[in-house]
């Protein structure tokens, strides 16, 4: 098959590597299309290496047609599946666990689905269970043009939270307003901190969702309400920063985070059948999609990168598998 991988330079290259065999739990996936992340363009760089046992081969989530099942998995034989792995989706054919895999509804194409379980999961862990996000709160979320930003403005929408994005230029802003947004914010041009409190009646958010850290971390914590919530997902400007400890105390704000990659498929799994039960019945009926930017031949696989690098993409960048 071929395969996409990092050649150490900080390119990609595209090889020909064996089809894996599914193991016990596993399917093997007949790959249609594969969502490009922001993890993956630091694994190229060489700042994020693979997770142990996980393949160098790029690609974090991945849909097709499942053509091969190990013990226990028989069950996914000839479906259409999207599936969240720790690698390998950048390849005609992908290994995922089962339990990692969402059906493919007839209202979603291929491309759509490869579009979804990375940002769904995440959002779904860092907003709903570890952000506490409940109906009617108000959420801040930096990044609103991003796959997790617009993947969260969806969320938002169907889950009745008012959502307060940032964005770098004006027309990124005026897309997410489009999208669902309550709010935009031009973080180039505004303060996003004094914006979050006029919008809000000087209440504050609920819930900040932050992929930037560093010196953000502190105007995000001067955004929070009482009892509010901070959830790290990235670090984009830094992976520290100054924090006054009695103004955590003195408003009970929770400070908390997470990654991905790295967690059990059993955790993984755990997601998966909480978004089929509460999630999946929104894209079974039609009513959430993932906003897809552009789509690239698998061969394009480093124009994808340079798209991503570049910043001006909305929504997803999917990668396209020739069938």
């Amino acid at each position: 098959m071929r395969a996409v991988v990092a050649d150490g330079s900080g390119a990609l290259v595209l090889l020909e590597r064996p089809v894996a065999q599914p193991g016990s739990g596993e399917v093997l996936i007949k790959v249609a299309a594969a969502g490009v992340n922001r993890p993956d363009v630091l694994q190229r760089r060489g700042m994020y290496p693979p997770p142990p046992g996980a393949p160098d081969v790029l690609g974090l989530e991945a849909a097709g047609t499942v053509v091969a099942a190990g013990p226990g998995a028989e069950q996914l034989l000839g479906q259409d599946v999207c599936a969240l792995v720790a690698g390998g989706g950048y390849a005609e054919y992908c290994l995922a666990p089962a339990g990692t895999c969402l059906h493919v509804p007839k209202v979603l194409s291929l491309v759509e689905a490869a579009a979804m379980p990375e940002t769904l999961f995440t959002v779904w862990v860092n907003l709903f269970e570890r952000g506490f996000a409940a109906d009617g709160d108000r959420v801040l979320v930096h990044g609103g043009t991003s796959g997790i930003g617009t993947m969260a403005i969806a969320l938002a929408k169907l889950f009745n939270l008012q959502m307060i994005v940032t964005c770098g230029t004006d027309a990124k802003c005026a897309r997410a307003v489009a999208l669902g947004a309550s709010a935009a914010i031009n973080y180039a041009t505004q303060d996003f901190v004094e914006e979050v409190h006029r919008i809000t009646g000087r209440a504050g958010v609920n819930v900040v969702v932050d992929m930037v850290g560093g010196d953000y971390l502190p105007r995000n914590l001067a955004c929070l309400a009482e009892e509010g919530r901070h959830v790290s997902i990235a670090v984009q400007r830094g992976a520290s920063a100054e924090v006054q400890i009695f103004d955590i105390m003195r408003r009970r704000l929770i400070l908390t985070g997470s990654t991905l990659r790295p967690r059990s498929v059993e955790f993984k799994t755990m997601v998966a059948d909480e978004i089929s039960r509460t999630v999946w019945p929104y894209v079974e009926g039609g009513r959430l999609k993932p906003v897809i930017d552009r789509t690239f031949a698998l061969a394009e696989a480093n124009a994808a990168h340079e798209r991503m690098e570049a910043g001006d993409h909305v929504g997803k960048i999917v990668l396209e598998v020739a069938q």
